[in-house]
């Protein structure tokens, strides 16, 4: 279903509908065919079938030793993401090295997917890092807090793509309560006004913390991006081949210089909105028994193993990497040594400056005052 109007399709269902969404696979795993699809994944081999697989279940792993972690009181926080393996996964794989995401909060699997190791992801939550991982190195800048704010990032990253003669594309994720922001507006129109090689994918899960998508909006996400001049595609963000066709259909069109493209992905945040929050309070066991029973990962893994892609060998196989990756992740965050307060001033510019040394300066006179109470 792609959106090309420039008005939203008042027939196209509500906000959190999956009827209406194009998807390949069934909640069983069964295979559907999408002749708009269908060519961008052709090429799929059994390795890469399997390890969109490996990064899904890596990713759930990582996911549940954030929550534990936190709750253990070792992380500060943490913004859990089960149930959101598959187009997070699915979109990472389709992109170039060259490629730059933009994540928010909640991306782990695609920062996983680039590359970034379990210090990377834990140390930031731990509060000991501005950003525990290089960006330079796996392409991918420090998830954003400010809703919304990493979309004008992609959008000026992509505009001096375009500038520098680059093929590289920039990528801005963001979940549906982000569309609500002014700073996505702002930056689809700058996308669309400079053609800038962005592609905005949304992960509608059904909840910006306590509030639903119906209260939001009224019609579907995928449908606001063509009053910005963006086509856009709507797909059912639990089926990882869908996220890779659609993916690779977005970046493939601004590679090609024709602009931005959008992807609304229908799924759904199976946990809190982070660890702070109790959902229990706004939603129903039902509701969430009923995405339950579309899970990207089972999903996934029952075509795979229906195509004999995987077997009980292969999946053992991925079980030990989620184990070795738990207890990975385990150490490094229990192992991390908390560093003196005033380092919060290193790396914030390349070089210091005389106005940074006085916060520094200032800083440490500041805690020194409560060694002086503590010794009275």
């Amino acid at each position: 279903m792609t959106y090309t109007q420039t008005t939203p399709d008042h027939d196209a269902g509500t906000p959190g509908d999956v009827g209406d969404v194009v998807r390949l696979l069934e909640p069983d795993g069964s295979r559907l065919a999408d002749a708009e699809l269908d060519p961008w994944i052709a090429d799929l081999s059994p390795h890469e079938l399997r390890a969109l697989h490996r990064d899904m279940v890596l990713t759930r792993r990582l996911d549940a030793e954030g929550v534990a972690l936190q709750r253990q009181g070792q992380l500060a926080l943490w913004a859990p993401c089960r149930g959101q393996e598959a187009v997070q996964i699915g979109t990472a794989h389709a992109l170039a090295p060259g490629d730059f995401v933009f994540p928010s909060y909640r991306e782990h699997g695609v920062l996983l997917a680039r590359g970034a190791r379990p210090e990377g992801f834990m140390l930031a939550w731990r509060g000991e890092e501005h950003s525990g991982y290089d960006h330079t190195t796996i392409n991918a800048a420090p998830p954003q807090i400010i809703i919304g704010a990493q979309t004008l990032h992609a959008t000026g990253w992509a505009m001096g793509a375009q500038r520098d003669g680059s093929d590289d594309v920039a990528v801005a994720y963001f979940g549906d309560g982000a569309t609500s922001q002014g700073d996505v507006n702002e930056a689809m129109v700058f996308a669309s006004t400079f053609r800038a090689p962005v592609v905005f994918v949304c992960s509608n899960n059904q909840w910006a913390i306590s509030e639903p998508v119906t209260v939001q909006t009224k019609y579907p996400l995928a449908g606001r991006a063509p009053g910005f001049g963006i086509p856009s595609l709507r797909i059912d963000g639990n089926d990882v081949l869908a996220c890779v066709a659609a993916m690779r259909w977005a970046l493939d069109r601004a590679r090609r210089g024709d602009g931005p493209a959008f992807l609304e992905a229908v799924t759904y945040r199976m946990g809190p909105h982070t660890t702070s929050d109790d959902p229990t309070r706004y939603r129903t066991d039902d509701e969430v028994e009923r995405w339950a029973r579309r899970d990207p990962i089972a999903r996934f893994e029952a075509y795979l193993c229906a195509e004999g892609v995987l077997d009980d060998s292969a999946l053992a196989e991925v079980a030990a990497a989620a184990d070795a990756l738990a207890a990975e992740v385990r150490a490094a965050c229990i192992g991390a040594t908390t560093r003196a307060p005033e380092t919060v001033f290193d790396h914030v510019y390349a070089e210091s400056h005389a106005p940074l040394a006085q916060q520094r300066a200032e800083y440490v006179e500041y805690l020194a005052g409560f060694a002086a109470e503590e010794a009275r």
